[in-house]
């Protein structure tokens, strides 16, 4: 089985997310850093859009 490829991206994103980000960062049980917790977000959103 070959392993994922991941590779770096660069994205503006709003302030208040940026706070809300590093909120959610303060539980290191949920995500283990900013790439971690936006990728979680966007399969979520992946998931969803396939309904």
């Amino acid at each position: 089985m070959q392993a994922k490829m991941k590779k770096p991206i660069s994205a503006t994103i709003d302030d208040e997310l940026i706070k809300w980000i590093d909120k959610e960062l303060k539980d290191k049980t949920r995500y283990r850093n900013k790439s971690h917790l936006i990728e979680v977000a966007l399969e979520s959103l992946k998931q969803q859009n396939k309904k």
